[in-house]
């Protein structure tokens, strides 16, 4: 399946349904930061994440450090921000609760 660059209009659209997301500054890419309780609570998000990135292959980069999950959504293969990075997003927003 080819996946395209979202146009301009399209991505500003998304994220306005995607309280917390921005555009990343140094990369064409979308970032947020989540904050959980504690530990547990943030290496659990990052496996149910990473089980569902299996499933689509398509891959978050992240930092985590105790009970922050810093995240970057990007498709490298279509040199910026795709359906798949708003899709990843609205997952990742729904298992934290957001």
């Amino acid at each position: 399946m080819t996946t395209h660059k979202l146009p301009d209009a399209e991505r500003t659209t998304a994220l306005q349904s995607l309280p917390g997301w921005q555009n990343a500054k140094n990369q064409d890419a979308i970032c947020r930061n989540f904050k959980f309780k504690d530990f547990n609570a943030a290496f659990g998000f990052m496996t149910r994440v990473a089980l569902k990135a299996e499933q689509m292959n398509h891959h978050p980069e992240w930092f985590n450090v105790y009970n922050r999950v810093e995240v970057t959504l990007t498709t490298h293969d279509a040199k910026g921000v795709s359906a798949l990075d708003i899709e990843m997003a609205r997952f990742m927003d729904e298992l934290a609760g957001q």
